[in-house]
């Protein structure tokens, strides 16, 4: 079961709540979730289990702590519009050192790696280009991923994008990352719009969600999970 813990961003101090779960079984690895821009709600949750359950330990940082502690929005247009505010407020660097305090709580214990979803799954590609001590992160649905695609990275990355995403054009995402990174794989799941890892929701398709845990993992294992 996941805890609530704390830690401190080294580049501004400031301290921050975190979901911290242990894995089941032997531990193959640690696992940052970055959440979409609702805060850690229902749907990180059930990441957090679905990852301690494949054995790895999970963090998954509260990161709009600076803007409201405990931040989490229903996804709807009220929880939108204030997701996306803390997201514009809070900016790059803080999440860059949020994350990067994560790293260094697991990586004394083996790799590291990210997932990130919607507003995460664009963090995760930053922090694949910014944070030292990643090991792989997998991206989902990122919206700026496009216009980050040039960045230079230091962790092998792996996205995911959802065919009927009316917010994401897959075809454009996938020819801009691979135009700047040829070996990054792209995938496009055509059964599923946007936020699709969410079981449940609209856009959700339990096959295309199944399949791209199961790619994140297998990704994982290349890259030194255990």
């Amino acid at each position: 079961m996941a805890k609530t813990i704390t830690l401190t961003a080294a580049h501004d101090g400031f301290t921050f709540t975190a979901l911290h779960a242990e894995p089941e079984g032997p531990r193959k690895g640690g696992v940052i979730v970055i959440q979409e821009i609702f805060g850690l709600d229902q749907y990180v949750h059930q990441d957090v289990a679905r990852w301690t359950a494949r054995g790895f330990e999970v963090i998954a940082p509260s990161m709009f702590d600076r803007q409201e502690k405990g931040f989490t929005a229903l996804h709807d247009p009220a929880g939108f519009e204030n997701g996306v505010k803390h997201a514009l407020a809070n900016g790059p660097d803080n999440a860059m050192g949020d994350i990067q305090a994560c790293v260094d709580f697991l990586k004394a214990r083996g790799p590291v790696f990210v997932v990130g979803y919607c507003y995460g799954g664009t963090m995760t590609w930053l922090a694949a280009s910014r944070c030292e001590g990643i090991a792989a992160g997998s991206s989902y649905y990122g919206g700026q991923v496009a216009g980050m695609a040039k960045f230079a990275l230091k962790a092998p990355v792996i996205v995911h994008l959802g065919r009927k995403d009316p917010h994401i054009p897959a075809d454009e995402v996938k020819a801009a990352v691979q135009a700047a990174h040829p070996e990054v794989p792209v995938y496009i799941y055509e059964s599923s719009g946007h936020g699709f890892n969410n079981d449940g929701r609209p856009d959700s398709d339990l096959a295309d969600a199944e399949l791209a845990r199961q790619r994140t993992v297998d990704f994982f294992a290349a890259h030194g999970a255990g």
